[in-house]
């Protein structure tokens, strides 16, 4: 294994571990998977019927775009967590790592009609970068990658209708910082919704974007210089464990 590799899988398996301590898992299902270095395309992506509390790095599954495994592993792999994320990856050099999430607040926004509204701070970013899909089924289908590859365009999170969320950045730390603020922000607009929409109180004009604005200036130092190593630390100090 290499060196990369072995960070690519520390890194991945941390973002696990992270959305175990927020709360934020579905038992065995949902996914996050990310890219190898290579010309190989294959990436990493968690083993079926493993919790996100038990993942460690060498648990995680090493699979080709055509989704078998390339290396001898006692785990399966979610056929709907390649569909989606083999679009991905397929589509977005960029999207080295995918996040993608069931959880109560962010399935419950993909359920209002209204999707996800700039009302927060948090979700003006959120908004301003992203894009939706339509529900399917069980993602199962390999065809429905190039509608998926079509909605999701060049943003960075993708609202799933009647499903959850997802997120993509070139390291686990954009990924997860970009989870973590879509998903406060599907928080947030449920609890706010408890006041009616006639009760909402919505930003001034140009404000949205003006947020937007400033945040994607200090996007990779947030990210990936200061959120991520306080993560990592919190990980070391309660799930130790993760970088086995």
């Amino acid at each position: 294994m290499t060196d990369a590799e072995r960070q690519a899988r520390i890194d991945l398996a941390a973002c696990f571990r992270l959305v175990d301590l927020h709360g934020w898992d579905d038992g065995i299902a949902t996914h996050i998977s990310m890219r190898l270095p290579g010309p190989e395309h294959h990436f990493l992506i968690n083993p079926f019927g493993v919790l996100f509390g038990e993942i460690t790095a060498s648990k995680l599954v090493k699979i080709g775009i055509d989704g078998n495994k390339v290396e001898e592993t006692p785990y399966e792999v979610n056929p709907a967590g390649f569909t989606i994320h083999s679009a991905i990856h397929m589509a977005r050099e960029d999207a080295k790592c995918v996040m993608h999430l069931h959880t109560i607040d962010g399935m419950a926004v993909s359920a209002q009609a209204c999707g996800l509204m700039p009302l927060t701070q948090t979700a003006m970013v959120v908004c301003s970068d992203m894009a939706t899909h339509e529900f399917e089924g069980p993602a199962n289908d390999l065809d429905e990658r190039v509608r998926l590859q079509r909605d999701f365009g060049d943003k960075h999170n993708l609202l799933l209708w009647n499903h959850g969320t997802l997120t993509v950045g070139e390291t686990p730390a954009e990924a997860w910082f970009r989870m973590y603020s879509f998903e406060r922000a599907c928080s947030a607009q449920t609890r706010a919704m408890t006041a009616g929409r006639d009760g909402l109180h919505h930003p001034l004009p140009g404000i949205a974007e003006k947020t937007d604005e400033m945040v994607r200036r200090v996007l990779d130092k947030a990210a990936n210089q200061l959120a991520w190593p306080a993560m990592l630390r919190r990980l070391d100090r309660e799930a130790p464990d993760f970088r086995d």
